[in-house]
C-alpha cells in the first residue's frame, strides 16, 4: 500500500471559467478504501469523473501506476482498470438486467439462456436479489443501484469508484455491500467511496479526503477523524449537534385540521387496505423498508398511481372524496409530491433552473400559462432560488450542471411555487450533504410552522426522529403502527417495520 495506484497533482477542472475542482492533490493506494467527503458542489464527483475519464482536467496532472495519463473516455479508463458506479444510474432501461451486466463485454455469439444463468449466479455471489431477466425500466432505485455495483465488480477493475452507492439500499443490503467492499479490498482492489453518510465512511474507509468549494481541506487516516471534525472541515462550521435531534426534545406541534383521510386503499399487491390521516401544521413521518408500499401509497394519493377500481378504498381531501386519474388533477387541488428519484421524475435536466421552477407554476394552472413571460420567469426563479439558497454557476445554469443537493432544491422549489396545501416529501435528503440536509430540514419545518400538512417518507431513522410530530410505520403495503416522538425509539420503529 506504499506506491499510489492513482496520484493527482494540482488537478483543476473549470466550467465556463469557474473552477469546480481547484489544484487538488489526491492519492489512492493499492488495496485501500479511500472515502471522499464534502458538501454537494464541493467537487467530489468532478474529481472522480476525471479519474474515470468522464471529464478531462483543465490543468494539473494525473498518474496511473506512475505513468502520466489522460483518459479520453470512460471506456478507455475501464480498459485500463478503472470503473465507476455513478450516483445517477447509467443503465439502459430497455435492456434486461443481464444484458446491462454484460454490456460492452459480450461474446461474439451469445446464448440468452446461458447469459441469464451466468448473471443469476454472479448476482447471487454478491448477495443481490435481482432478477436477471427483468427489464431495468421496471426496477426500483435500489435494485438499479445493485445492478450498477454488480456491473462495476464484474469488470474486475483495479480501481472502483462508488458515488453514493448506499443511498437507496436497505440496512440489510448495505451490510452485504460493505462485506463486498471488504472482499474487494482483500483481493487488492482499490476503492474510492463517496458518501454523505459519515458513519459509513468512518466505519469502512482506511483514509479519507475532504473537499470544500472545490479545494482540498483535509486528508489523512480515518482513525484521526471524528464525525464532528469531518463536518467542521466540510462546512466550515459546527452542525452536528443540531442536525439530528429528536422531535421530543425540540417540541411537538399540535395537530390542526384533518387535511387528508385515507381509508382502506389498495393497489395490486403493493398497497393493501391502507388507512391513515394527515393533519395541517404537522409533519407526519412515514418509515418503512424498501418494498413496504410507503412510496406507492402516497403516489396513489398524488394521482401518480391509480388505486384498484373495485374495492380500492377512499381518499378524502379537505372533507371531500377525491379520485385522481392524472397528477395534474392533484396538483391543481393543492397536493405536491417531491419524488425520491429526482433525475427520472423530478426535473428537466437540460432546461434551466428558471424554466424548471416556472414549469411548476404552469402545471398548477397559472392564469398566464398560455403566455410565458421571460421577465416573470426570471423573477419567480430568483425569488425561489434565494428562498431555497440554490447555488449555481450562473442564473442560466442547466439543472444537469448542479450538484445533487441543489438539484433537490430545484425539485422542491418547483413544487412549492404551486402554493400547495399538502406536501409529500419522498426521501427528501437522499444523496444530499450535511449542509444541504440542514437547509432542507429548515424548509420542511417552516412549511409545517406555516400551517401546511407535510408528509416525510424516509428510510433514515434519525431523519424520521428529527422531523416528525407523529410517526407512521409501513409494512407489507399498510400502516401497521403509529408512534408519538415521546414514545418512539429507533429499536421500536425498526421492530414494527420488520416484524
Amino acid at each position: 500500500m506504499d506506491e499510489p495506484i492513482i496520484r493527482m497533482d494540482k488537478i483543476t477542472k473549470a466550467y465556463r471559467g469557474v473552477p469546480a475542482v481547484k489544484e487538488v492533490d489526491f492519492e489512492l493506494k493499492k488495496g485501500e478504501i479511500h472515502a471522499l467527503l464534502g458538501e454537494n458542489g464541493a467537487g467530489k464527483s468532478t474529481l472522480t469523473k476525471m479519474m474515470a475519464g468522464v471529464v478531462e482536467p483543465t490543468a494539473g496532472k494525473m498518474f496511473f501506476h506512475g505513468q502520466e495519463t489522460v483518459f479520453a473516455s470512460p471506456s478507455a479508463a475501464l480498459d485500463a482498470g478503472i470503473a465507476m458506479v455513478f450516483q445517477e444510474t447509467s443503465l439502459v432501461p430497455s435492456m434486461t438486467v443481464a444484458q446491462n451486466l454484460y454490456l460492452g463485454s459480450e461474446k461474439f455469439l451469445n446464448r440468452l439462456r446461458g447469459t441469464y444463468i451466468s448473471a443469476q449466479q454472479f448476482l447471487q455471489s454478491l448477495n443481490f436479489a435481482v432478477d436477471p431477466t427483468a427489464l431495468v425500466a421496471t426496477l426500483g432505485a435500489a435494485k438499479k443501484q445493485m445492478v450498477e455495483i454488480a456491473r462495476a465488480v464484474h469488470h474486475n477493475a483495479e480501481v472502483i469508484i462508488f458515488d453514493e452507492p448506499t443511498a437507496t439500499l436497505t440496512p440489510e443490503e448495505k451490510r452485504h455491500f460493505f462485506a463486498l467492499i471488504r472482499r474487494l479490498k482483500a483481493r487488492g482492489v482499490s476503492v474510492v467511496f463517496i458518501s454523505h453518510a459519515l458513519e459509513e465512511a468512518l466505519m469502512i474507509s482506511d483514509r479519507l479526503t475532504i473537499l470544500r468549494d472545490g479545494e482540498l481541506v483535509a486528508t489523512g487516516k480515518t482513525s484521526d477523524f471524528t464525525r464532528d471534525s469531518i463536518i467542521a472541515a466540510m462546512v466550515g462550521r459546527q452542525l452536528s449537534g443540531a442536525l439530528y435531534r429528536d422531535r421530543s426534545e425540540t417540541g411537538v406541534r399540535k395537530a390542526g385540521k384533518k387535511v387528508l383521510s385515507v381509508q382502506d386503499i389498495s393497489m395490486g399487491a403493493m398497497v393493501r387496505n391502507n388507512s391513515f390521516s394527515v393533519f395541517s401544521g404537522q409533519i407526519t413521518g412515514v418509515f418503512g423498508l424498501i418494498g413496504s408500499g410507503r412510496t406507492e401509497t402516497f403516489k396513489v394519493v398524488a394521482g401518480i398511481e391509480k388505486r384498484d377500481f373495485l374495492r380500492g378504498g377512499s381518499i378524502v381531501l379537505n372533507d371531500r372524496p377525491v379520485r385522481y386519474y392524472v397528477p395534474s388533477e392533484a396538483v391543481k387541488e393543492g397536493i405536491v409530491y417531491v419524488t425520491e428519484d429526482r433525475k427520472s421524475e423530478g426535473f428537466f435536466e437540460t432546461m434551466s433552473i428558471a424554466e424548471n421552477i416556472y414549469g411548476g407554476l404552469i402545471a398548477a394552472g397559472h392564469d398566464k400559462a398560455w403566455y410565458v413571460s421571460s421577465a416573470e420567469m426570471q423573477a419567480v426563479s430568483a425569488d425561489w432560488s434565494k428562498k431555497l439558497n440554490i447555488r449555481a454557476i450562473n442564473d442560466n445554469a442547466r439543472v444537469v450542471e448542479l450538484s445533487g443537493g441543489n438539484q433537490q432544491k430545484v425539485v422542491i422549489g418547483k413544487g412549492l411555487v404551486q402554493q400547495p396545501k399538502l406536501v409529500i416529501f419522498d426521501e427528501p435528503t437522499r444523496g444530499v450533504d450535511v449542509g444541504a440536509i440542514a437547509e432542507i430540514h429548515q424548509i420542511i419545518n417552516k412549511l409545517a410552522d406555516d400551517g401546511l400538512a407535510v408528509v416525510v417518507i424516509s428510510s433514515y431513522l434519525p431523519e424520521i426522529m428529527n422531523l416528525s410530530d407523529r410517526i407512521l410505520v409501513c409494512r407489507q403495503g399498510r400502516i401497521v403502527e403509529e408512534f408519538s416522538p415521546a414514545e418512539a425509539t429507533e429499536a421500536k420503529i425498526m421492530y414494527a417495520a420488520v416484524h
